[in-house]
């Protein structure tokens, strides 16, 4: 008598899933950022005084719709790397780089809330939504066999790939808007 198989989420759900994942948690820092910047930001420029003026400055100004405006380009890069990894069954080496970004920029969102002692956009969705749906993305792709072998290599490039998306995003929404 055979093994009764296991049923198998199927891999689309990892690839296409980055995005619906990145949805949700940016629905979150689009609802939250500029209330959060009004409120929060003039209690930590007071407690931190060495930080730059321009930081500050920076952070206080930021708009809601321009906020939303590189939301949507930051979402057409998660798109397209979704898209890239469904296309490849999930061996895109950018695909995997999105995914470990993602993953990794949940991290810092824990660390930024820890060294402002409160909430900071982002946080309530990284430990709920980001940071499992990456574990659990990254496990579905090691059972079939497409995971690339971590290395610290990739977690700087998914880290990169992050930042550098998401300040083209966000300059792009400035010329916009």
């Amino acid at each position: 008598m055979s093994e009764p198989k296991t049923p198998t989420v199927p891999l689309a759900f990892a690839t296409l899933g980055l995005l619906a994942a990145w949805a949700v948690h940016d629905l979150e820092e689009v609802a939250t950022t500029a209330r959060w910047s009004r409120t929060r930001v003039p209690v930590l420029r007071e407690r931190h005084p060495r930080v730059p003026d321009r930081i500050w400055r920076r952070l206080e100004g930021v708009d809601g719709r321009e906020f939303a405006t590189a939301v949507g380009f930051m979402g057409l890069v998660v798109a397209a790397a979704s898209a890239d990894g469904h296309r490849t069954g999930g061996r895109s080496a950018f695909y995997q780089s999105a995914l470990t970004g993602f993953g990794l920029h949940g991290l810092v969102h824990l660390g930024q809330a820890a060294a402002t002692r409160g909430y900071t956009p982002g946080v309530v969705t990284s430990p709920l939504v980001v940071v499992p749906f990456t574990l659990w993305a990254r496990g579905r792709l090691r059972r079939a066999g497409v995971l690339r072998p971590a290395r610290v290599r990739d977690a700087v490039q998914g880290l990169a790939l992050a930042a550098v998306a998401t300040a083209a995003a966000h300059a792009a929404a400035r010329r916009i808007r």
